[in-house]
């Protein structure tokens, strides 16, 4: 496959250079089916502003600074870069066929993208767009997420049920981890130890060791009146003290916390209808759900493990990142 080597970019008419209101922090929703970025106040839970994207919006991050938010647009085979002040896009980077997941170098240099149409990785700068290296792993590659200390980066591919292992200096293949069935989310404890993947299909979440790579524990799920079928653990973060996960469970309509210690289940919180991921607040107060098939976005408390509030967003809302 040749690739452009290119980046667009946006040019902001002269009106969005004057001074944007103040809001709390800003909460970035892809919703993938209606090609918008829904862009929530925290405080308010009003929308400021519905941006129109690409063609199937899925994977949101922000970069480390949290000026610019990434937005993965499948249908397009690109990522948009979406100004966190003007809430404009500024930039549009060739990533390569359907990309699905991303995530951003600590130091904001490198992007790292999963390729699901091609089952590669690729690796670029953000700022310009110019291709570092592409590197294959498994089919069907989605989850992608850069360990704490920036030394790793994990991809999980879907077809191979695998969790691939990259060291970001030499941005090479080091280590292949065989999880669970369909794997979509990886996501590494604050304090490095650890990767938690998620296995939507397999109905599991696999703990692996983030230096010798064994897989430490297989974490599953039990519902009450809630068939396995309908558990499918996809988007995973930890609170901000590191001590709960949080998971999203797909059909079965409910957020898992789990205690990040001793691996056991806490509690299940109740959202909306196939909940996807999971986005939690700065300040570690709230964590904010995207439910796909209700087109909505439920907020918990997380002091009290309850729904404070379901926010009406796009359609099919896929992703959630947050900026103070």
């Amino acid at each position: 496959m040749k690739r452009r080597n290119a980046v667009m970019l946006a040019v902001a008419p002269a009106a969005m250079l004057a001074i944007t209101p103040a809001y709390a922090d800003k909460i970035f929703v892809s919703n993938e089916r209606d090609n918008t970025v829904t862009v929530v106040d925290s405080e308010s839970l009003e929308i400021i502003k519905t941006i129109a994207t690409g063609r199937r919006p899925r994977g949101i991050v922000t970069g480390p600074d949290k000026t610019e938010v990434f937005v993965c647009v499948g249908d397009d085979d690109a990522v948009e870069v979406i100004d966190a002040e003007s809430l404009e896009i500024v930039r549009t980077l060739d990533s390569g066929p359907d990309p699905e997941l991303m995530d951003v170098s600590k130091d904001g240099k490198t992007i790292y993208i999963a390729n699901e149409d091609d089952s590669m990785v690729t690796i670029m700068k953000p700022d310009s767009g110019e291709l570092i290296v592409e590197v294959p792993v498994g089919v069907e590659p989605e989850g992608m997420r850069v360990s704490p200390d920036g030394a790793v980066t994990v991809a999980t591919s879907e077809s191979s049920s695998m969790a691939h292992f990259i060291d970001t200096e030499a941005n090479e293949l080091i280590a292949n981890v065989l999880v669970d069935t369909r794997p979509r989310h990886a996501e590494w404890q604050p304090d490095g130890r650890n990767v938690w993947v998620s296995s939507e299909v397999g109905g599991t979440v696999a703990v692996i060791d983030g230096s010798t790579y064994e897989t430490l524990k297989v974490i599953g799920f039990e519902i009450p009146g809630v068939s396995p079928e309908q558990i499918q653990p996809v988007g995973m973060r930890f609170s901000k003290d590191g001590r709960q996960a949080f998971v999203a469970l797909g059909p079965a309509n409910r957020v898992a916390v789990v205690n990040a210690d001793t691996f056991e289940v806490e509690d299940y919180i109740l959202v909306g209808q196939r909940p996807w991921h999971v986005e939690v607040a700065p300040d570690g107060s709230k964590l904010y759900v995207a439910n796909g098939l209700t087109n909505d976005m439920t907020v918990v408390d997380l002091e009290t493990l309850k729904p404070l509030k379901s926010v009406p967003v796009g359609r099919l809302p896929w992703g959630i990142a947050i900026t103070p």
